[in-house]
């Protein structure tokens, strides 16, 4: 055989899908590695750090109970910084190195949207578990399962709930990129639809807190209630500098904004009266196995990087792990998660199965109140 196509054989093999080899290899012949390319760096490395020390906390107990048939999890990261050139590299790269079963916890529109665009998932049909988006041109998309409900999801209930209280002028703070985007053309088609007038829409430099200028005009404007569909790091900014020159309005946050943080930054007087969706389990609501679960190994873990977000990564690693149970049956790792129907996470349900949906649609509403305390 010529050394050409011993080079072509060596990469296909390094190309093969990785959910295939997992059905095929013995149980007992390898351990599971699973992958998350994020942003352990940057701006954005307190979200990364987050949704991965969720994640990991369920992979550990999952682990310490004996794996998965007896094999072992390895969660292998990669330090992207959100940048989406960066996220496609590392992906790549880490098929052909580690070759994971799946993906989970990638965050950010524009990454998760370049991953698309390459073609590098199905290409490897390889599965994306818990994409840290809740934008349009992610959600339906192949390979990719979102675990909570989408950003038009969240604006159209919020705009129901102002409607329902008289409040019709309104202001929109976005983070100028897809991520944005999205928040913006909700927000557009749910005004019109609940007698909402936009009084201001402004945007501030992706991965960036240069929220002086929304400040500004929301100042300006004099709206009644102002939804932020921004960043941790933005969203705590604009809050500090809106509340110290006199704002008034009611807060209204995006669910991807980590609401520990902006409470540990701001402290409680400034961060009181701040409102957020809720899409995923709060951890107040001891009401839901899943929560008691989590709270119960946070214990535990003494692990700082857990936070507000980190429910999300670790409902993302149990619903990948509960693929992973049922991959003999299901025949490989994705179309376990394709065939995943109201599967009940402990209180918790993902239906994978309505193109164009994300795996859930609960969207609900909470409030930093006094002395920290959230309202639920």
């Amino acid at each position: 055989m010529s050394s050409f196509r011993l080079r072509i054989g060596a990469c296909l093999l390094a190309l093969a899908p990785a959910a295939a080899s997992l059905a095929a290899l013995p149980a007992h012949a390898r351990e599971i590695v699973i992958g998350q390319v994020a942003p352990f760096s940057g701006s954005q490395a307190v979200t990364g750090k987050a949704i991965h020390a969720g994640a990991k906390l369920y992979i550990d107990h999952v682990n310490s109970q004996g794996g998965i048939n007896g094999q072992q999890i390895r969660l292998v990261t990669r330090d992207d910084a959100q940048k989406p050139q960066e996220t496609v590299r590392l992906v790549k790269s880490l098929v052909q190195e580690e070759a994971p079963v799946a993906l989970l916890g990638t965050v950010g529109t524009d990454n998760v949207k370049a991953l698309i665009d390459d073609g590098v998932l199905v290409r490897s049909a390889l599965p994306l578990v818990g994409a840290v988006s809740g934008a349009s041109a992610v959600i339906g998309a192949p390979s990719v399962f979102v675990v909570k409900a989408s950003y038009h999801d969240e604006v159209s209930r919020l705009f129901e709930k102002l409607s329902n209280l008289t409040i019709t002028r309104v202001g929109l703070v976005y983070q100028d990129d897809a991520l944005g985007q999205d928040v913006l053309a909700g927000a557009d088609k749910a005004a019109a639809s609940r007698g909402i007038q936009l009084l201001a829409k402004v945007g501030y430099p992706r991965n960036t807190t240069e929220v002086s200028t929304a400040v500004a005009e929301m100042l300006k404007t004099e709206p009644q209630a102002i939804f932020l569909g921004a960043t941790t790091a933005a969203a705590i900014e604009f809050v500090r500098q809106y509340r110290a020159k006199g704002g008034l309005a009611t807060l209204y946050g995006l669910s991807i904004i980590d609401t520990q943080q902006l409470l540990t930054q701001l402290g409680p007087e400034t961060a009181r009266g701040f409102a957020f969706s809720v899409v995923l389990p709060l951890e107040s609501q001891h009401t839901l196995a899943v929560n008691r679960e989590y709270l119960k190994l946070k214990a535990g873990a003494q692990n700082p990087d857990l936070s507000a977000r980190s429910i999300e990564g670790f409902i993302a690693a149990k619903a990948l792990v509960t693929a992973l149970r049922q991959n003999s049956a299901a025949g490989s790792p994705l179309k376990a998660l394709q065939s995943m129907r109201n599967q009940d996470l402990g209180g918790y349900l993902l239906d994978f199965g309505t193109p164009g949906r994300p795996g859930s649609a609960l969207v609900d509403f909470a409030m930093i109140g006094s002395g920290g305390r959230i309202v639920h």
